[in-house]
């Protein structure tokens, strides 16, 4: 499990083959599911938005804090975490190439504007609907996932492209690993 010691790999994981395409997949699955439960939130919050039905309001908001509830957090950590393993685990490494970097950074954002924005302006509308008022503002329920399928999106594409080459740290690491051992001293 541990890479033989050499420059710029001292003290990391290597993970297996088995265990780093097993650790992909959970990754790609949990963070399908976190764009995936962004989009249908995006649908029902234009529903909640746009229609004048009051049955249909609450059902959309009641849906939406449903999945807020339950859903947006346990996908949101696995995808942080899966990814953390699998960039730790692997050449990519966490702060070796831009495009990884950027995305552990947005992800922990996300994370972050999910459990403190996202998730409180569900539950206030959804109080707000069930009490008979109206939406207490429409950017409660469309601005969240909006700004996070916005954020999913690019992390999808730069993860596909894998832009911006090598950090300074990767690139350091890199001449490092290419420069030769010195020689040990003779032993007499």
């Amino acid at each position: 499990m541990s890479a033989p010691p050499g420059p710029g790999t001292v003290g990391r994981v290597k993970l297996s083959r088995p265990a780093r395409r097993a650790h992909l997949v959970i990754h790609v699955i949990a963070s399908a599911g976190w764009l995936g439960l962004t989009v249908g939130l995006l649908a029902l919050g234009i529903t909640a938005n746009t229609t004048g039905d009051p049955a249909v309001l609450e059902a959309s908001v009641r849906s939406m804090k449903l999945f807020a509830d339950w859903l947006l957090l346990p996908i949101a950590f696995l995808t942080l975490l899966s990814g953390l393993v699998l960039s730790l685990g692997t050449p990519w490494g966490l702060a070796r190439h831009r495009w990884v970097w950027t995305k552990f950074w947005l992800t922990l954002a996300t994370v972050t504007a999910t459990a403190f924005a996202l998730r409180p302006g569900v539950n206030a509308a959804a109080e707000a609907v069930s009490a008979g008022n109206a939406l207490p503002d429409g950017g409660d329920v469309l601005m969240g996932p909006v700004v996070s399928l916005t954020a999913y999106v690019f992390m999808t594409v730069i993860s596909v492209l894998k832009p911006w080459g090598l950090s300074r740290r990767g690139r350091r690491l890199r001449a490092d690993a290419r420069r030769p051992a010195p020689a040990e001293p003779a032993r007499v």
